[in-house]
């Protein structure tokens, strides 16, 4: 059940989780004394939608160019189209009127190489089967194009008509198209 990382994991011994949360919570107090609310709406100023892996070495404001109201960002596990991605998706273009679609996978994604193994071995564990797919892939382009797919077949989305996919590439920072 374990990924191999691209790079060593820090000793957690180390430094408690606790204490990287008290470090958010500190660094917070720091951001809110120089934030001004500038007034911005709910609705991204590009109307768009960018779905994207949770993957910490994606920094897609700085990737993409954006700045903060600029997009809505959805992210989780290998950046896939799940149906709560869909459900996001939906409210994003239905209620806060985005147009467009980016989904970004990277090299190097931890869902490479996983199988359904993984919610059989979770099952075996903690003594309840998850009622979520892993939706792992060994596949990165072509599980790009099922994303794609599955936006753009979407009975609930009304915008599917520009919707792109993208590899990011962890190890120079571009972005490779998929078609």
């Amino acid at each position: 059940m374990t990924v191999t990382p691209d790079r060593p994991v820090p000793n957690a011994a180390a430094s408690p989780t606790s204490d990287i949360i008290d470090r958010f919570v500190a660094s917070n107090r720091e951001y809110a004394v120089e934030f001004r609310d500038g007034g911005m709406d709910a609705r991204p100023v590009q109307k768009v939608a960018v779905v994207a892996c949770m993957d910490a070495r994606l920094d897609l404001f700085a990737a993409l160019g954006l700045e903060l109201g600029d997009a809505h960002i959805i992210r989780n596990a290998g950046g896939v189209v799940t149906d709560d991605t869909i459900r996001s998706l939906t409210i994003s273009q239905r209620a806060l009127g985005t147009r467009s679609v980016v989904l970004i996978h990277h090299t190097g994604c931890g869902l490479l190489g996983l199988t359904e193994d993984f919610r059989r071995e979770l099952e075996a564990e903690v003594g309840q089967r998850p009622q979520w797919a892993v939706e792992a892939f060994v596949d990165l382009d072509g599980d790009v194009r099922q994303s794609m797919q599955r936006v753009r077949t979407s009975p609930f989305l009304p915008h599917t008509d520009d919707v792109r996919g993208f590899v990011f590439d962890v190890h120079t920072g571009l972005l490779r198209e998929i078609v």
